[in-house]
């Protein structure tokens, strides 16, 4: 069982990573991978706010737990992604467009975090 709600979720990451991105490509012609930054923000705020909740909640149990965060978070963001991505822009020439990413996600990945949590706990 454990096993199948980390595969569910994991699809339904997987998917909903897929959607951003070419929802994120419609309209961002730039070299800066906006689309991979978007989904680690927001699954860093996702999963801070959800393992908070978790965390300070009897009624989230540990197949819901391995579902969302194991699965769904998981299969969502994208580090390898922002790894390679990055690789690409630094070895292209494009050492500030590299620098910016790896700045800005980590940065703003842990605010996001931050964010889930404040406000879960609020």
């Amino acid at each position: 069982m454990r096993f199948l709600m980390v595969a569910l979720g994991g699809a339904a990451g997987a998917m909903a990573r897929y959607a951003v991105t070419l929802g994120v490509g419609m309209f961002w012609k730039r070299d800066f991978p906006l689309g991979t930054f978007l989904v680690n923000i927001s699954g860093c705020f996702v999963l801070g706010l959800f393992l908070t909740m978790a965390a300070e909640s009897t009624s989230i149990g540990p197949a819901l737990r391995l579902l969302v965060a194991t699965g769904f978070v998981g299969a969502y963001t994208t580090f390898s992604t922002f790894e390679w991505e990055t690789q690409r822009l630094t070895s292209a020439g494009a050492l500030g467009w590299g620098l910016m990413n790896i700045v800005t996600s980590v940065v703003v990945g842990y605010l996001a975090v931050v964010a889930g949590v404040a406000l879960m706990r609020k």
